[in-house]
């Protein structure tokens, strides 16, 4: 089987890596990864970004000429598109720029015009409802005309998609896993003394921006209410909310038990959150996010729950979006904003070990099983040979 996947986001070789156990999977599996030749992604990255080829057997990155060079929606490849289609004739074209994407209509048109036969599908995110309006709606509707499979990062991805009238052939996954031999339990002694946690200390952990819409002032809300007094509040990231963490755990007198790390390169991350006791997704969903085709935010997936979940780091999360389809009974849920009813589920684990041992071993286990890399790529071959 030979399979074309387009997206921005593989400029990042972390990211790579379900491709490259997709393309291990079977000696006739070949796997191509086209990305923009250049990109600018913004951000705290505020760098551009330009990409060079790798070629790694049956698993080739090869960067495509493109216009724009920062928005995935408005995202087109330049005429060498046509040579490596042609070329490699692919039997699966998989475009992960969602379903308004002008890159997913470049390719419809081009598998078309080639007459190159390969089926087309699309991965998206996106788990808020919208209305189109024109040229939007034109775009989205040719695109699903012209779709074989979809794969939804989220259930409410697939409801939404199904509203808009596609009823063909989809699966429900993430399209990146976790790496369990960086993501696994281990001891961090040195790294607990650094940081001024003592071994009696019930750690709870937070990774991510320091962003409102992500949910730290309710998680500060909810440890100011713990009757415990043995507990640290670890948080790992960055973010404009930072001077005002610091002045809510101030003004609650629990400024010595706050511990901010600064955002560090993902393969360091494992070793902080397997200082955490727990790791809480506290995320809220937002009504005024926007952009230019639809407005709102709601948690897509929570990636940093099933790293923490791959440590046995047992996990607490507010019900905003996806978080309580990837916990399951893995771990606890709580109503988004009600910062009583997470300082009930802190001191749930506090008081009980077992609870909190049994929990982290049911992480572990569902994410073994279902979000490793190897595991999604599996997943995604099977859809594949479905289409």
């Amino acid at each position: 089987m030979k399979i074309l996947l387009v997206g921005h986001s593989y400029i990042v070789d972390l990211n790579c890596q379900k491709l490259r156990e997709l393309a291990k999977i079977n000696p006739d599996i070949q796997v191509r990864v086209v990305v923009p030749k250049i990109w600018n992604p913004g951000g705290v990255q505020n760098k551009i970004i330009k990409t060079q080829p790798k070629d790694e057997g049956n698993f080739k990155i090869i960067p495509i000429s493109n216009f724009s060079q920062n928005h995935q929606g408005l995202l087109t490849f330049g005429v060498d598109i046509i040579s490596l289609l042609k070329d490699f004739k692919p039997d699966i074209i998989h475009v992960e720029e969602g379903i308004k994407s002008f890159a997913y209509g470049q390719l419809i048109i081009l598998n078309s015009i080639l007459k190159l036969k390969a089926k087309n599908c699309f991965f998206t995110w996106w788990n808020i409802p919208y209305d189109m309006k024109p040229p939007f709606s034109w775009l989205e509707k040719f695109n699903l005309n012209g779709t074989d499979g979809f794969i939804a990062g989220n259930k409410d991805a697939l409801d939404i998609i199904q509203d808009h009238g596609y009823q063909g052939k989809y699966i429900i996954m993430p399209n990146l896993g976790v790496d369990e031999n960086l993501f696994s339990p281990q001891f961090q002694p040195q790294l607990k003394e650094s940081l001024g946690i003592n071994e009696e200390d019930f750690v709870i952990g937070f990774v991510g921006r320091f962003v409102l819409e992500k949910g730290i002032l309710t998680l500060i809300k909810a440890v100011s209410k713990l009757t415990s007094s043995s507990w640290k509040l670890l948080l790992l990231g960055r973010g404009e909310l930072k001077d005002k963490i610091c002045a809510e755990m101030a003004k609650v007198g629990l400024q010595d038990k706050l511990i901010i790390v600064p955002s560090v390169p993902h393969d360091q991350v494992p070793c902080y959150i397997n200082l955490m006791n727990t790791l809480v997704l506290p995320s809220e969903t937002d009504d005024t996010f926007k952009t230019i085709s639809a407005k709102g935010w709601k948690e897509q997936f929570g990636h940093v729950l099933i790293e923490a979940m791959a440590c046995k780091v047992p996990v607490i999360g507010s019900d905003s979006g996806e978080i309580p389809h990837v916990i399951g009974d893995s771990g606890l849920i709580f109503s988004e904003k009600n910062d009583t009813a997470l300082k009930d589920c802190l001191q749930r684990l506090i008081s009980d070990p077992i609870l909190a041992r049994n929990l982290g071993e049911k992480g572990y286990q569902k994410t073994m099983e279902k979000y490793t890399n190897k595991a999604l790529a599996k997943e995604l071959l099977n859809f594949y040979y479905q289409l």
